[in-house]
């Protein structure tokens, strides 16, 4: 029998069970990804969903061999509904199109669901989620796995990477690495395309470096 979420107090993290991905889903009342985003629109287990415009949940192939986790939502993504539809994710799309990998052979998510962020003036700037607000978050990943069922992940930087392998995760020391999960999966971890907007100098090296980095996930899309 599927039974709704229990409230829990702000911050306090829902029990997660990757090794049997049903029984997060069963906890969570979630049978589908309308029923996941209905989900998250009433969340205010932190404190990001009070401000935020919406939820944002993944989007693409809803059978997608490989799916890709970045941070939260940004500012357009806020405002619109879509993941990675402003500078990060236009560099991302360009990115898996020179690693070779069909945009529609993909999911593409975030490990936070709100937009966190801090007001200067009228602008609304990013902030980054605290390590207590992404594990409140953290459910809600594994039931967007559990539905999508791929069979390997890319942890776009230090927050996707924490959430998908419930661990820290020096980036920079296993980029281009792939790392198990609990269940099995394998997760490749690089950065978040918005670290590559933030080059001054180099920004085409560095670009070229993500790129290799994806081209091994591409393999998982031919069977390997």
């Amino acid at each position: 029998m599927i039974v709704g979420p229990r409230r829990r107090a702000a911050g306090v993290p829902r029990p997660i069970a990757p090794e049997a991905p049903g029984l997060t889903l069963q906890r969570d009342g979630i049978t589908s990804l309308e029923t996941l985003k209905a989900a998250t629109m009433a969340c205010r287990e932190c404190p990001i969903g009070e401000h935020a415009t919406q939820s944002v949940i993944g989007e693409g192939n809803p059978k997608a061999r490989l799916m890709l986790v970045g941070e939260q939502p940004g500012d357009q993504e806020d405002l619109q509904g879509h993941p990675f539809i402003g500078p990060a994710g236009k560099l991302l799309a360009r990115a898996l199109e020179a690693a070779g990998i069909p945009s529609e052979e993909t999911f593409v998510s975030n490990a936070v669901k709100h937009f966190k962020f801090e007001l200067r003036g009228k602008r609304r700037i990013h902030k980054s989620p605290t390590q207590r607000e992404a594990a409140a978050c953290l459910h809600w990943l594994e039931d967007e796995i559990a539905l999508v069922q791929p069979t390997a992940l890319v942890a776009l930087g230090a927050t996707a990477a924490r959430s998908l392998l419930h661990r820290a995760v020096p980036v920079l020391a296993n980029r281009g690495q792939w790392l198990p999960r609990e269940d099995g999966r394998q997760v490749l971890v690089t950065l978040h395309p918005s670290a590559l907007l933030r080059i001054t100098e180099g920004r085409e090296e560095a670009f070229d470096a993500f790129v290799a980095d994806l081209r091994q996930a591409r393999r998982t899309l031919q069977g390997r």
